[in-house]
């Protein structure tokens, strides 16, 4: 519910501003520490991540009321934003968007680590498990970068806006394709936000958008085997649909103004 978001948003932002706040039974307050707003903004930030790679990987809905708190906090609070990007980008690095490459002398373990994957006890992480987490978290990113905390003073520009996005999708065009990963995150990614971009950038999107259908797809097509279709599949259904409604769906789970008053 709006209402309940809000309680969230509140408690969040009177912590980080100095005041005491009530928590599991006990009062605490960032002054108590002379490191105290430092380790809350720092752990507050992973906290988001968590939930991206977490909840949003599971619950795709969970991306819009995530997103609008990190987006509202964002705004009053840039350090909470910029150590959010800082452990996105360590756990996630396609939201960079970057593909490590393998440096001499580093471990397959290690380098497995740079690539996102999950590694314990020298046992890599299914690769369901693993993209369903890099997913989770392009898409509570893509939900971010559109969102605005409605009860802000909206004087300033949004501290992270859809010209990252636009960024993003122009970068992520210009690597070369991995197998699995790049056609997921370009789906994702476009679910969630390719209405507001389109919206934002008109003809320029639509633009994009064919030389995805046009160019890309085809080169993502030639570095995937059969077994590993699914996602491609997916991704050229909604690009062609999109071209030919020369439309962009809402994303599912959006906020609504009627939301709010809930």
């Amino acid at each position: 519910a709006g209402s309940k978001l809000r309680e969230v948003f509140d408690k969040i932002n009177n912590l980080l501003s100095g005041k005491s706040v009530q928590t599991e039974g006990q009062t605490v307050s960032v002054t108590q520490h002379p490191q105290g707003l430092e380790f809350v903004c720092y752990k507050l930030a992973e906290k988001f991540v968590k939930h991206g790679e977490g909840e949003v990987s599971f619950h795709h809905d969970s991306a819009f009321p995530i997103a609008v708190v990190l987006s509202g906090i964002w705004e009053l609070h840039p350090r909470v934003g910029d150590i959010f990007l800082a452990h996105l980008h360590k756990k996630c690095p396609y939201s960079v968007p970057f593909y490590p490459a393998r440096k001499e002398g580093t471990s397959m373990e290690e380098y497995q680590r740079m690539l996102g994957y999950e590694v314990h006890d020298s046992k890599v992480e299914e690769q369901d498990h693993f993209l369903k987490r890099m997913s989770g978290m392009i898409r509570l990113y893509a939900a971010i970068i559109q969102l605005r905390w409605p009860y802000g003073n909206r004087q300033g520009a949004h501290p992270h806006g859809l010209s990252y996005g636009w960024r993003w999708l122009a970068q992520m065009l210009n690597l070369e394709p991995l197998a699995d990963v790049t056609a997921m995150l370009l789906l994702d990614f476009l679910e969630v936000c390719g209405n507001a971009l389109m919206k934002q950038y008109g003809i320029q999107f639509w633009k994009t958008m064919f030389f995805i259908q046009k160019s890309y797809i085809p080169r993502i097509e030639a570095v995937t085997s059969s077994g590993q279709m699914g996602c491609l599949s997916r991704l050229k259904n909604f690009v062609q649909k999109c071209l030919r409604a020369e439309e962009i769906p809402l994303p599912k789970g959006i906020l609504t103004p009627s939301f709010w008053r809930t």
